[in-house]
């Protein structure tokens, strides 16, 4: 596990956005059940989470779309969560960082890390914007 004084700043990038922190794996089933469209951003502390995931993120949600509901979870801080997380995704391959889009319960598009490695936040949020404007 990381240690919080070098997580709690690279989480709050995220929840200052409105994101959700999901600390347990009750939480995580609760978060992906509700209706609507839910966005689970799985936090990392590796460079292209840093550099392009967390801003791509930030960036994709200025558009007129984007998902009812915000949710993160924390690789290597987290651990039951984001297992619980995981089981979610399947079946896509264990993967930080990582986002994941729900539609009433069902996992409607994911996007891998190396789908993020080598590209800016520009491209994700690109992405994204794309992905928001099919399922919200």
């Amino acid at each position: 596990m990381y240690p919080e004084e070098l997580t709690a700043p690279m989480a709050a990038e995220l929840t200052k956005l409105g994101f959700a922190e999901l600390k347990t794996p009750a939480k995580v089933d609760a978060a992906f059940k509700q209706a609507g469209t839910v966005l689970c951003v799985v936090n990392s502390v590796c460079g292209c989470a840093a550099g392009a995931c967390r801003p791509g993120v930030e960036a994709s949600l200025q558009g007129d779309k984007r998902p009812d509901h915000l949710t993160t979870v924390f690789a290597g801080v987290d651990n039951e969560a984001v297992m619980q997380a995981r089981q979610h995704f399947l079946p896509y391959p264990p993967s930080s960082p990582s986002i994941a889009l729900f539609k009433d319960g069902k996992l409607v598009h994911f996007v891998e890390r190396h789908h993020i490695e080598g590209r800016s936040a520009g491209m994700i949020a690109e992405h994204l914007k794309m992905v928001y404007d099919e399922f919200c």
